[in-house]
């Protein structure tokens, strides 16, 4: 379990480690961006994997985590930077652009499996094997009070917010900042329909497995969302709404379009969610949309 006052602790721990990201007030009085992909290694990640890191202690054999890219990115900064070995396991599937990123921050790159859970249960091994520190890309308690200081970065800029969308996959994102708004702002979990994670733990009770497909799984691709991110979105009530795959793609095209933003799929799909009928503010509401990742290809845009 997190709360407001882990994020709190995370916010002092990670000071001057990861960069305040600005918010843009896209539509006056109504919409709100939070530019967080501007973060170190392109993605909020980076908050966690300072957290956990500097609330450790590590080992001579450094750090292990598993990932579809932009949380082994954010180990293998947040690593390099504080002078620890890093290594990753990506699927193989992973798109390229983040696989040479992660080689270009110093880390050993291991590419096993077809799919997310794979190369964790294989990273999870190699953790075991070596004595290293395994940095969860979204289920320890440290990580998610990382990515919480989002949540109160956010509230500071826009203090009267009532409501917060966020791309959910393993929803270590969406714990932090539900725990971070908790009493203050309401949080809306966006998902899409092809990994319906916390959708599909909310229906049955408790954390599930589902099938993982889409344009978006390289980084919403988790088989089943964390234990933390389910009890928080049960505590605070987080709202769960499901987008397709051909919206995601307009709400990626509509992002540059409108505001000459490019982010991966993962994140347009919280954008997806206002596009469509998934979720309609009220008269007044006043939303904040969280880019959490640019992690692309622009080429493949």
């Amino acid at each position: 379990m997190i709360t407001r006052d882990d994020a709190v602790v995370a916010a002092t721990r990670i000071a001057g480690r990861v960069r305040r990201t600005p918010v843009v007030e896209a539509e006056p009085g109504a919409l709100w961006l939070k530019l967080e992909f501007l973060q170190h290694s392109g993605s909020f990640k980076a908050r966690g994997a300072f957290n956990r890191i500097l609330a450790s202690d590590v080992p001579a054999a450094g750090v292990i985590t598993a990932s579809g890219g932009n949380a082994g990115g954010a180990v293998a900064y947040a690593a390099r930077t504080l002078g620890v070995p890093a290594e990753v396991f990506v699927p193989v599937t992973t798109p390229s652009v983040k696989v040479e990123a992660l080689h270009r921050r110093g880390a050993v790159v291991v590419q096993h499996g077809s799919e997310y859970a794979e190369a964790y249960e294989a990273a999870a091994k190699r953790a075991a094997d070596t004595g290293a520190l395994f940095c969860h890309p979204y289920d320890q308690a440290e990580v998610c009070a990382g990515q919480a200081t989002l949540g109160l970065e956010l509230l500071e800029q826009v203090p009267d917010v009532d409501t917060v969308l966020i791309a959910v996959g393993g929803g270590g994102l969406m714990a932090g900042v539900a725990a971070a708004l908790e009493g203050r702002a309401r949080v809306i979990a966006v998902e899409p329909e092809t990994c319906p994670t916390l959708h599909s733990a909310l229906a049955a009770g408790g954390p599930v497995d589902v099938e993982v497909s889409g344009v978006a799984a390289d980084s919403l691709g988790a088989r089943r969302v964390g234990a933390i991110a389910y009890e928080v979105a049960v505590r605070t009530g987080v709202r769960g709404v499901l987008v397709g795959d051909d919206d995601i793609v307009a709400a990626r095209r509509a992002l540059w379009d409108r505001y000459r933003v490019l982010v991966e799929h993962g994140t347009a799909a919280a954008y997806a969610a206002l596009l469509t009928s998934a979720y309609t503010p009220a008269e007044g509401e006043r939303v904040a949309l969280v880019l959490c990742g640019a992690n692309t290809d622009p080429s493949r845009f």
